[in-house]
């Protein structure tokens, strides 16, 4: 049977960036994989991301956004049946920020599926820069994504130097947990659940532990659904600012609260020098550091979002002819 793997996280924990790393990994042992980008937006900018590792062990698809939430369990269903006949050792998923966990479990106590799959490991990726200042949605997200995990993987670990590891892990730890509470699911993680690494170090070792990780299974209140959560994400890709400027425009973007309540604004632009500057802004702080490559985007992750707001603060400024918002 081939085994699947889900990778979970809420909007922007990192979970493109982790699959880059696993699918090489996987690749490296000589697997032939496929990797499922299950994304509920009308463009998959991941899918970009992850054209990377595409070779003949490695077949990438997409499920693109849908309005009719039947149709996009179909389609969903039609790709798994498309790669489950094609008996790949594994496949990956990786969903939407905004994902009902229903829908991985459902789909394959359904037959055929439940006749070529089986479960390997279900991974929750958590943001090493995660705050407590949720909305309630993302509450639901955070603790439902979390839930079912066999092991959950701490990203972005070198943003947080400052911070000790015994201090980070127990906060990070006490906010899933309190997640966890607020949907009534009685599971809660301990330091062993938590993987606490710098993803350059990590070990063939570390990710073939990752690999037999499992998943469990846990009950919860589904507070919300995918269709009547207000967070979004917003790509806007072909963007050439003077750098000069770049702090100032994405900071005013951030700080507009006729943008709606915005959690972060990440991605890359290009630099005068030729080179690439990394863009991670929050309503915290804002960092802008070179980076070896690029992709002209910016992507704002929020709840109740303006299109048109954010936009117009983009287009003011930006100088490249084929730039377009999703």
């Amino acid at each position: 049977m081939t085994k699947i793997d889900l990778v979970t996280g809420i909007l922007g924990a990192g979970k493109t960036t982790f699959l880059l790393r696993y699918g090489r990994y996987l690749l490296q042992k000589g697997e032939r994989i496929a990797i499922l980008v299950n994304d509920f937006g009308a463009v998959n900018v991941d899918t970009l991301l992850l054209s990377e590792l595409k070779c003949d062990r490695c077949e990438i698809e997409t499920i693109c956004g849908c309005g009719d939430p039947n149709a996009y369990r179909r389609r969903y269903r039609t790709k798994l049946i498309a790669l489950g006949m094609q008996h790949f050792d594994r496949v990956l998923i990786e969903p939407s920020g905004i994902f009902d966990m229903d829908e991985f479990f459902d789909a394959l106590y359904e037959s055929p599926l439940d006749k070529w799959y089986e479960i390997g490991s279900v991974l929750t990726i958590l943001d090493a820069e995660m705050d407590d200042k949720r909305s309630d949605q993302m509450e639901f997200l955070l603790g439902s994504e979390a839930a079912s995990a066999g092991r959950l993987v701490l990203s972005k670990l070198s943003s947080v130097q400052d911070e000790p590891l015994p201090a980070l892990t127990e906060r990070i730890l006490g906010y899933v947990n309190r997640a966890l509470a607020y949907i009534q699911c009685d599971r809660r993680f301990t330091e062993k659940d938590l993987l606490v690494k710098d993803w350059d170090a990590l070990t063939d070792a570390d990710f073939a532990a990752l690999e037999t990780a499992g998943y469990r299974g846990s009950s919860y209140v589904k507070l919300f659904s995918p269709q009547t959560i207000r967070s979004s994400v917003h790509y806007f890709m072909h963007l050439h600012f003077p750098e000069a400027q770049i702090a100032e425009i994405v900071r005013g973007a951030m700080d507009d609260p006729a943008c709606g309540k915005l959690y972060r604004i990440k991605g890359s632009l290009p630099s005068d020098d030729g080179g690439w500057r990394k863009i991670n802004v929050t309503r915290e702080k804002t960092e802008i550091s070179p980076v070896a490559n690029g992709q002209a985007v910016l992507i704002a992750i929020g709840d109740d979002l303006d299109l048109e707001r954010l936009d117009a603060h983009f287009r003011a400024e930006n100088t490249d002819p084929e730039y377009v918002s999703i």
